[in-house]
């Protein structure tokens, strides 16, 4: 071998070690905003990756969904059975503002509901409210003993099951499409679509446990800033906050005024 020829030997490993450069300081956190049809409006947090060229932040996080529990968003322990996405719609300063995206049950209150000796009777329909959004309602419903009842079990006929799942059908349709998304979700809260159904279809068999158990939303309207931000009255951006002035206490002598 001819001295000086073979360079490589005397050197590292070609290109050397990448400096490791945690992701995490590249991040912002933005404020997750929930509608004014919920008490709690502050959701919750998200992380997005800062503006950088053509990659902007806002953009990234419109189009996102957050999961959560309508007891933290209603500041009630009894209704944690449910949970509630909101979508994010618009971006101000460092909130994020959501819009309700659908609605689930918890596995463990679903199982908790299904019994032996009862008849399950389940009901899906699609509807449109009067601002456009289409949504899918998904109903269920249990039959329960009548009083004074000596049998064990409490089956219903299945032409009684067609007849409530009929009933169930007309009720949701009825209350779905005469209202808006906001004053609909306002149903879904308290459940008094459920109760409705359960006192029409008394008098084919009386029914326990009726509840609204999924919303899906199949198809939104053309985005309207203005209708949205109804929603968002009171959540100022951000950056228009001012800061905090202290009032002036009585005989306090007022701070000079700066000459230009």
């Amino acid at each position: 071998m001819a001295v000086g020829k073979n360079k490589r030997l005397t050197k590292g490993k070609k290109g050397g070690k990448k400096k490791i450069i945690d992701p995490f300081t590249k991040k912002e956190w933005y404020d997750v905003k929930a509608p004014s049809t919920f008490t709690n409006r502050q959701a919750g947090k998200t992380l997005v990756t800062r503006t950088a060229g053509k990659k902007i932040a806002s953009e990234q996080l419109k189009g996102r969904v957050f999961e959560v529990n309508l007891a933290d968003l209603q500041k009630d322990e009894d209704q944690s059975y449910r949970k509630i996405r909101l979508r994010c719609e618009e971006v101000q300063g460092r909130n994020v503002l959501t819009n309700f995206y659908g609605m689930n049950f918890t596995r463990d209150k679903l199982c908790s509901l299904i019994r032996k000796w009862q008849t399950l009777i389940e009901a899906s329909v699609d509807v449109k409210t009067t601002d456009g959004f289409v949504l899918r309602l998904f109903a269920l419903g249990f039959t329960r003993r009548r009083p004074n009842q000596q049998r064990k079990t409490s089956y219903a006929q299945s032409s009684q099951v067609r007849a409530i799942r009929k009933k169930m059908v007309d009720i949701m349709t009825r209350e779905a499409s005469t209202v808006d998304l906001k004053d609909l979700v306002l149903k879904f809260i308290p459940e008094v679509i459920g109760r409705e159904i359960e006192k029409a279809c008394h008098g084919i068999y009386p029914l326990q446990n009726v509840f609204i158990r999924k919303v899906k939303v199949l198809r939104t309207p053309k985005f309207d800033a203005q209708r949205f931000m109804d929603l968002h009255q009171d959540t100022a951006p951000a950056a228009a906050a001012g800061a905090k002035v202290e009032r002036k206490e009585e005989g306090e002598a007022e701070p000079p005024t700066q000459q230009a």
